[in-house]
């Protein structure tokens, strides 16, 4: 078996997403997910100018042959943009892989690990009532663990609360928007929502919180001691983790646990975070970090430090990743969470899947491979369109950590 063609398709049915397509000459095929939000393009430069006429005539069950070529041959290696196009190769050979096989994604792995995925789910409003408005809604719909973020008194936008009432998505235009961010009324603040939520719902549900990498690290450190009462399932993002050795102070001086993750590319960024134990919970993406060949291998690598799962999983990673991911969390031993930020029906329209989604739980189904497809006449109806994540200013107007 050979791969005759690897192509690349952009499309934005509510937002951008990039999927590659392999296709060997048995007519088999796989399609994996190169979405790198706000950075689009760049992947798919990167994937028709430097990967996809290198794959040309390889054989597609070499999977690890075919990731080592890309990732070893390349001698400016690693980085958001390299890791996503070779992330994206990588699950659509693992789908390949399945269809051959005749089994689902998990059953390759190891076979699964559990028999449903807990998800947790997003609760954002502009103010403490709003969001407690939205909690009680995610408790409803049978979520046992709710993401927590709301608008700050005196911060006019924030992450992870949309400004116009409906669904967050960051891109918000064609050039970055800029915010103006205050630390010292988040700190001030979070706790008295965290408070009013448990007040009102109690410990059975499970509580998270997105700092989205905003504060120092005795910043963080504070953050996470003063919310201990709340015994949260994880704080996450808490500080920018360039500095892994960062996460050394927060861990100190809090029990709170920790997870991070969603931006690394690579074990190397959070091999001194699992080795230390100053994580608890490991965010790195299937789409961002190499694919299936190396997340398994930071997975196994956590396993050993008693550090889980827990994939991000917002809407700028499409429904391929959804797919490949859930594969990976019903098989993964150390599974923690999973992050489930539901796709619009436009979205869902351009792509169909096996996965199935019942009060707060996936299933990743039994189609051989991924079990994600993509209907390409329907994706070309909706060409792309340039969207860039925001940038934060403090409000003396340094530029800060978005």
């Amino acid at each position: 078996m050979k791969i005759i063609d690897a192509k690349v398709i952009v499309c934005s049915p509510g937002r951008n997403f990039v999927t590659l397509k392999i296709v060997t000459d048995e007519g088999v095929y796989g399609i994996g997910d190169a979405t790198l939000n706000g950075r689009e393009k760049a992947v798919v430069s990167y994937l028709e100018d430097y990967i996809t006429p290198a794959l040309i005539g390889k054989d597609p069950q070499r999977i690890e042959d075919i990731w080592q070529f890309f990732y070893r041959g390349a001698y400016w290696r690693r980085g958001p943009i390299g890791m996503t196009a070779l992330a994206a190769v990588d699950v659509a050979l693992w789908d390949i892989k399945g269809k051959i096989a005749g089994l689902p994604l998990y059953q390759l792995l190891g076979g699964r690990s559990r028999d449903r995925i807990m998800s947790y789910t997003h609760a954002n409003g502009k103010c403490i009532d709003s969001t407690l408005d939205a909690v009680g809604e995610a408790m409803d719909a049978g979520y046992q663990a709710v993401r927590i973020q709301s608008g700050i008194p005196g911060v006019a936008s924030t992450y992870g609360v949309p400004k116009d009432g409906s669904k967050y998505e960051p891109a918000d235009s064609a050039l970055p928007s800029e915010s103006v961010w205050s630390t010292e009324r988040y700190l001030n603040f979070i706790p008295e929502l965290f408070d009013a939520v448990r007040s009102q719902y109690g410990f059975e549900v499970h509580l998270l919180h997105d700092v989205h990498h905003r504060l120092t690290p005795i910043e963080a450190a504070r953050l996470g001691k003063d919310l201990e009462p709340y015994r949260l399932f994880w704080l996450e993002d808490c500080v920018p983790a360039e500095n892994q050795e960062s996460f050394r102070l927060i861990r100190e001086h809090t029990t709170t646990p920790l997870a991070v993750g969603e931006v690394f590319n690579s074990i190397h960024d959070c091999r001194e975070l699992i080795q230390n134990q100053y994580i608890d919970y490991i965010r790195s993406t299937i789409a961002h970090a190499g694919g299936i060949t190396q997340v398994r291998r930071i997975a196994d690598f956590a396993s050993l430090y008693n550090v889980r799962t827990g994939f991000h999983g917002a809407t700028d990673l499409s429904p391929v990743c959804m797919g490949a991911a859930l594969h990976f969390d019903y098989w993964v031993p150390n599974f923690g969470i999973q992050e489930h930020m539901p796709h619009s029906e436009l979205m869902e329209s351009v792509f169909t899947f096996d996965y199935q989604f019942e009060k707060g739980f996936f299933t990743p189904g039994e189609k051989p491979g991924h079990g994600v497809d993509i209907d390409e006449k329907l994706a070309a109806k909706y060409p792309y369109k340039r969207a860039a994540l925001p940038v934060n200013r403090l409000e003396d107007g340094t530029l800060w950590n978005w």
